[in-house]
């Protein structure tokens, strides 16, 4: 396996130098005071460096998981491959948020890049604006092949990381995993149903929404024979999720009331008509419909009480203990178990649709993964260096994890693929929780792992196989919705005013979601809602988004 990774590194070597040489097209000038960068020779770029460079890096790590990113197997292979150290500064994830904005406004202390920033289009223009980060289009022409390639490969992605300036602030993470209705984003929020409950009590799948209030009307009074039969200890929880966060969310449930659009858009409330018109969710009679009936199930006591203040951690260990009959999240693996449990049926009720999330047509995209700032001595040899990134041997191993460790689990094996070259294959996960063992040897950053990859530099991973069938066996036939809502660059001022409105208009909603399913609803609430919208305003707001519809498909 060395002399394989010893041969390997060679060429990536080899191949790197010719690609810098070569360029891909870019024209030379100045980037934000730091032309002295431009002026760096390519092929004294050459990996690995004849003598030691340093560089300053600042990333984040999941809690409970190696803190020192150069103890990471991933880090220490680049910096044999490069002879590039690099002195990185860690922040544990869920600090990050309140931790970051400290760090960028310390400009004595600032490294050279932030590697796992994931910036939003406000950060990105805001550090731009005041000079603390610097635009790296012309570094990507001169420094950079392997993501020229990527965006060569698929230009749509070149297009989306391009402010209306024509500069590039940031380096994106990209996946894709399937295409448009197939891919693996255009569903977050899967609702997932215990088949073992339903098998002992005779229960068929639901199919509408009368029929799966039943179900849980049946695991709820049948509560004393479930927990002896499958040896439960606490009580049965006929169903559970954490309502506003991510994939945990249950609005897929309320799809099929009034007009279907359902609430796919947890952050922006947002979906595309198919007249190319964009609408609140909130405003719609469906969203209205849906939570009364979310309501119903609240007070026959089949919801979890704790569903609306409960955290990550407690809503996996009562997952994990059994408890649940019906949960929601991206792979109920992490919850639960794949054996016990299958992917429950979008609901009919007054129709039957799944609306896509907004953006997933492009599949996934980060647009602020990685910055530089304007403090870098070397730009050209950060990006060279954050270039390695973009191999497509490399980003997987960044994404998922890597091979070749010395403990109990590796991600990958190294392989080779139908021609004999080398390709990474997935090792099974078995009764591993996917997000665990890939915190364990991921590192995120900016990547970007392409359709056209898969079993040519790296096998499709088990648990977005799986997910991707049921998305295309299960979902995608129910998603008569014809667009999404792109993913957009806004202007600095557009960004803003998006970012002021956004904020009263979301939570204004979410707090109506909560408190309408726990406590129910009258129409003067409804119409209270309206108004306070209005007022927030939404018309503004949706102006704003309609431009850039209307822009996008103009082009």
């Amino acid at each position: 396996m060395r002399k394989f990774t010893k041969l390997m590194s060679l060429a990536l070597a080899v191949v790197l130098t010719m690609s810098l040489l070569a360029g891909c097209g870019g024209k030379s000038g100045t980037i934000g005071g730091n032309s002295a960068g431009l002026e760096v020779d390519p092929a004294t770029l050459q990996f690995p460096l004849a003598e030691t460079a340093t560089i300053k890096g600042l990333t984040n790590f999941p809690a409970g998981t190696e803190s020192e990113p150069n103890n990471r197997t991933i880090f220490k292979r680049l910096e044999e491959q490069t002879n590039v150290h690099v002195e990185w500064k860690t922040i544990q994830s869920d600090q990050w948020g309140e931790k970051i904005a400290l760090e960028m406004a310390n400009v004595k202390t600032l490294p050279d890049f932030v590697f796992n920033a994931g910036f939003g289009d406000t950060d990105l223009l805001k550090y731009a604006k005041q000079g603390v980060i610097i635009n790296l289009e012309e570094y990507i022409d001169k420094y950079m092949p392997n993501l020229c390639k990527v965006f060569e490969q698929a230009p749509e992605y070149k297009a989306m990381c391009t402010d209306e300036n024509g500069h590039i602030w940031a380096l994106p993470w990209i996946e894709q995993l399937g295409y448009e209705k197939t891919a693996i984003q255009t569903i977050d929020y899967m609702s997932f149903i215990n088949t073992s409950w339903l098998e002992y009590l005779n229960l068929k799948m639901p199919e509408n929404v009368d029929e799966f209030k039943a179900v849980l009307i049946a695991f709820r009074d049948n509560a004393a024979d479930l927990k002896a039969h499958f040896g439960i200890e606490g009580d049965i929880i006929p169903m559970s999720f954490i309502m506003n966060a991510g994939g945990e969310d249950p609005m897929v449930l309320i799809n099929g009331f009034g007009e279907g659009y359902g609430d796919p858009d947890k952050g922006r409330h947002i979906a595309v008509t198919d007249n190319k018109e964009v609408i609140c969710t909130a405003t719609q009679e469906g969203f209205k419909k849906g939570l009364a009936w979310m309501h119903e199930l609240y007070a026959e006591g089949l919801i979890d009480p704790e569903a609306f203040t409960h955290e990550w951690s407690t809503y996996v260990a009562k997952g994990k203990s059994g408890r649940y009959g019906v949960c929601f999240s991206w792979d109920v693996a992490n919850i639960a178990n794949l054996t016990d449990w299958a992917p429950m049926p979008v609901l009919t009720a007054d129709v039957r649709n799944l609306t896509p999330q907004n953006g997933s047509f492009t599949s996934g995209f980060d647009r602020g993964r990685c910055v530089v700032t304007a403090v870098a001595e070397n730009p050209a040899l950060v990006c060279a260096w954050l270039d390695q990134m973009y191999d497509p041997i490399q980003s997987p191993q960044n994404n998922w994890g890597t091979y070749g460790e010395n403990d109990d689990f590796d991600i990958f094996e190294m392989s080779t693929n139908a021609n004999g070259d080398p390709m990474l294959k997935h090792a099974p996960l078995g009764d591993a929780s996917p997000v665990e063992v890939r915190e364990a040897e991921c590192v995120g950053g900016p990547l970007a792992i392409l359709d056209s990859y898969y079993d040519v530099y790296v096998t499709c991973p088990d648990d977005a196989q799986y997910r991707l069938d049921w998305i295309k066996d299960i979902y995608t036939p129910d998603m008569h919705t014809k667009y999404v809502f792109p993913n957009v660059f806004m202007s600095t001022e557009d960004t803003k005013k998006v970012s002021d409105l956004q904020t009263d208009i979301t939570k204004c909603i979410n707090t109506a979601k909560s408190d309408w399913v726990m406590n129910g609803f009258t129409d003067a609430d409804w119409d209270k809602l309206q108004s306070d919208l209005d007022a927030y305003g939404l018309k503004d707001l949706l102006a704003i988004y309609q431009k850039y519809l209307d822009a996008y498909y103009a082009e």
